[in-house]
């Protein structure tokens, strides 16, 4: 019995630590890029942090609290900004003009498309961005009525309106998917783009923000809204660059969307928010919503819009 609690001990010491260094190093990302892939756990990091220093500070082993004190520290640290970052401007629910904006990533080997897609009939949204559609789901939603931008590929747009024009930059082999069209609302045309990023450990993750960012830069923003599975949490360095430099506001804040699911059951503990809503400066927030469990590893992301008042 002794043998087993003395192992017990070393691997929750272990994970303290581990914990520790995985946070102090992302607070690092900064510096050495290669770390930001650190970052993205970092809710995972504070809550060992701060298990580990109960049990440290109960078994008395002062190295070990001192571990991880730091990771619940440096986990804040990377969380914070994100926290109390500026969303834009904020309208009131019975703001004129508003749209309806989801983001989803279905899951392609989702084994209940159906529920997916009566679920977003059920919500009348104006855009809804698909990540991994498949034509099962694009045609359930086609018989509902709803019309379809990107219907060859893996990423999708449905409105109830069909786009006016689609104006589409320049595709790169290796680079960026990405789908975009031009609809009419009834305060103005809308530029709406949804995208599907690569994991963070990918290598050509680099090449595909930076292609984001050249295709935003083409289109008019004013009132775009940009919508995709960034596999980025908003606290990432790479999120954060995404902040400055595509003149266009995110919209969320720390609204975790993965993982929705484990071992094919929901999981109601979601850390990480790596799916994102943008929209340019026309636009106010009326409010920001999680979406219910639908079959798939990602929760449903739901941002209301409308259009910023005159002044």
């Amino acid at each position: 019995m002794r043998g087993f609690v003395g192992g017990v001990n070393v691997v929750i010491a272990g994970l303290v630590v581990a914990a520790a260094l995985a946070a102090g190093g992302g607070l690092l990302a900064g510096m050495v890029p290669s770390f930001d892939v650190l970052t993205h756990l970092a809710p995972v990091y504070g809550v060992v942090g701060l298990l580990g220093l109960v049990w440290a500070v109960l078994a008395g082993r002062g190295p070990v609290a001192a571990a991880a004190l730091l990771a619940a520290v440096a986990s804040a640290a990377l969380i914070l900004p994100e926290v109390r970052r500026d969303t834009g401007p904020a309208a009131p629910p019975d703001a004129a003009g508003q749209v309806k904006v989801i983001q989803i990533n279905a899951l392609r080997t989702n084994a209940d498309v159906r529920r997916v897609a009566d679920w977003l009939i059920a919500q009348r949204p104006d855009f809804v961005m698909i990540a991994e559609a498949r034509p099962d789901l694009r045609d359930a939603l086609r018989a509902a009525g709803w019309k379809t931008a990107g219907a060859g590929g893996a990423q999708m747009i449905f409105t109830r309106e069909r786009y006016l024009v689609m104006h589409r930059p320049a595709r790169r082999a290796g680079a960026l998917t990405f789908v975009n069209a031009t609809y009419a609302t009834a305060s103005g045309p809308v530029e709406a783009l949804t995208t599907h990023v690569g994991w963070p450990t990918h290598r050509t993750v680099g090449a595909e923000l930076a292609r984001l960012e050249e295709v935003v830069g083409q289109l008019p923003r004013e009132r775009m809204i940009l919508a995709g599975d960034f596999n980025a949490a908003g606290w990432s360095r790479e999120m954060r660059r995404l902040d400055r430099s595509l003149g266009l506001i995110r919209r969320d804040r720390a609204a975790a969307t993965w993982p929705a699911e484990v071992l094919g059951m929901p999981w109601p503990l979601p850390f990480a928010p790596i799916d994102h809503i943008y929209a340019g400066p026309g636009w106010a927030t009326v409010k920001v919503e999680r979406g219910p469990w639908v079959g798939s590893d990602h929760y449903p992301l739901v941002v209301t819009l409308a259009p910023v008042a005159p002044p």
